[in-house]
C-alpha cells in the first residue's frame, strides 16, 4: 500500500526529481491563491454584504479571537501566518477524500517543510517582541546549565511538529486502506467522514502549536504592554 507521494516520481535528471509531492503542493498553492483571489475581489465595507463576505468575516473573525485567547496580541499581527498555516494544511487534507489524490501532508518533507517555517518564526516574533538580549535570556533561563536543553528543545519540539502531522495523516490513510480492503462496501462512506474530521483536527492541532510556541516567545512583551494599560 502506498501512502506518500514521494514515491510518485514524474521526471528526473540533473540530480533534481520532480515528485507528486512538489506537484500537489504547488497545485494546491495555485488552487488556493486563485480561490483567495475570488473570493476577496468583491468584497466590500458597507451595504450589500454578500453571503459569501459574511462567512468569510465568521471564519475570519473566529481565527483572530482563537489567536487572541492564546496570548498573542494584537490577533491580526500573527493572522496572516497562522491563518495560512491552519488553511494549507486544512485544505491539503480535506482533498484527500477524492479518489487519487495524495496529500502533500503525508510526505515527511512537507511537514517538516511547515515546522521549518514555525521554527523561524518563533525566534523572528520573540526578538521582536522581547528584543535580542531579552529573547537570547530565555535559552538561560532558570540557569546557564539550562542552555543545551533548552536549545535541545527548541530542535525536537520542531521534529515533534513534523513527525507528528506526518505520522497522524500517514496512519489515517493505512487504517483507511486496511478498512477497505476488509470491508470495501461498508467502509468507504464511514471513512470519508473520518477523513474529513481528522483533517481538520490535524490542521487546527498544528496552528494552535505553532501558536503556543510563537506566544512563549512574545509572552514578556504582552505582559508589559498589559501592565502599562491598567
Amino acid at each position: 500500500m502506498e501512502i506518500t507521494p514521494d514515491i510518485f516520481i514524474f521526471w528526473q535528471g540533473y540530480g533534481f526529481k520532480l515528485n507528486a509531492t512538489i506537484v500537489v503542493t504547488w497545485l494546491n498553492m495555485a488552487l488556493l491563491t486563485g480561490g483567495s483571489w475570488l473570493i476577496t475581489r468583491r468584497l466590500r465595507s458597507a451595504g450589500g454584504v454578500s453571503r459569501w463576505q459574511n462567512l468569510l468575516e465568521v471564519l475570519v473573525s473566529g481565527m483572530e479571537s482563537q489567536i487572541h485567547d492564546m496570548g498573542l496580541t494584537p490577533p491580526r499581527e500573527f493572522l496572516p501566518f497562522l491563518g495560512s498555516l491552519f488553511v494549507f494544511v486544512l485544505f491539503s487534507n480535506l482533498l484527500s477524500l477524492i479518489p487519487g489524490y495524495m496529500a502533500p501532508t503525508g510526505s515527511l518533507s512537507t511537514t517538516a517543510a511547515l515546522a521549518i517555517c514555525v521554527f523561524v518564526a518563533v525566534p523572528l516574533w520573540g526578538i521582536q517582541r522581547r528584543g535580542l538580549a531579552g529573547y537570547l535570556r530565555l535559552y538561560i533561563k532558570p540557569s546557564v546549565f539550562m542552555l543545551p536543553f533548552n536549545l535541545m528543545g527548541e530542535v525536537s519540539r520542531t521534529l515533534a511538529l513534523a513527525v507528528r502531522l506526518f505520522g497522524n495523516v500517514m496512519s489515517g490513510s493505512m487504517i483507511a486502506g486496511i478498512l477497505l480492503s476488509i470491508a470495501p462496501l461498508f467502509f468507504p462512506v464511514l471513512m470519508q467522514l473520518l477523513g474529513m474530521i481528522t483533517g481538520v483536527i490535524q490542521a487546527y492541532i498544528f496552528a494552535v502549536l505553532a501558536a503556543v510556541y510563537i506566544a512563549a516567545a512574545a509572552q514578556l512583551e504582552q505582559q508589559r504592554e498589559e501592565r502599562a494599560n491598567t
